[in-house]
């Protein structure tokens, strides 16, 4: 259900996230048009940065990135997420959700792994919840989307 992105998906991955503009508003803002899909593909390392899509029978369900993962004392990364329109509250993304940190924990060999949610982004938390994320903070102005700084819940997974 989950694969890494790759430059195949260019046409699917942004048709998708145009389609799904009013669903992502204003929380995220993936790559609409091939010249940000292409910047995004090539900011994904596989060391620091990985993508992976939510692949429904070919189709693509939604996005799922591990960030600026650090290792040594740290073993930690960064979750970003989000499902495209005709797909949103099925539970496609918390299996797949559950799927990345599964990955992450035995083959990446991350400690932890955090997501940064918009406080009123109510399905976004509650998918966290479900995928066993726990409320650790609050950050304010935590990170510039559309243009605004937001404030942002930290929520947070360990391996156990």
């Amino acid at each position: 259900m989950i694969r890494p992105v790759t430059a195949a998906d260019e046409a699917a991955f942004t048709a998708a996230a145009r389609a799904s503009r009013r669903l992502h508003h204003p929380w995220v803002q993936p790559p609409r048009a091939n010249d940000g899909f292409a910047r995004y593909l090539t900011r994904l390392d596989g060391i620091a940065h990985h993508g992976f899509v939510v692949d429904v029978s070919g189709e693509l369900a939604g996005a799922i990135n591990l960030t600026n993962v650090v290792m040594g004392a740290l073993c930690s990364g960064y979750l970003g997420y989000y499902a495209f329109a005709g797909f949103e509250g099925r539970g496609l993304m918390t299996q797949a959700l559950n799927d990345v940190v599964r990955h992450a924990f035995r083959h990446l060999g991350l400690h932890r792994i955090e997501a940064n949610i918009q406080p009123d982004n109510a399905a976004s938390i509650a998918l966290a919840r479900r995928c066993g994320f726990q409320l650790e903070g609050y950050s304010p102005k935590y990170l510039k989307i559309a243009g605004r700084w937001r404030d942002h819940e930290r929520w947070a997974r360990v391996k156990i």
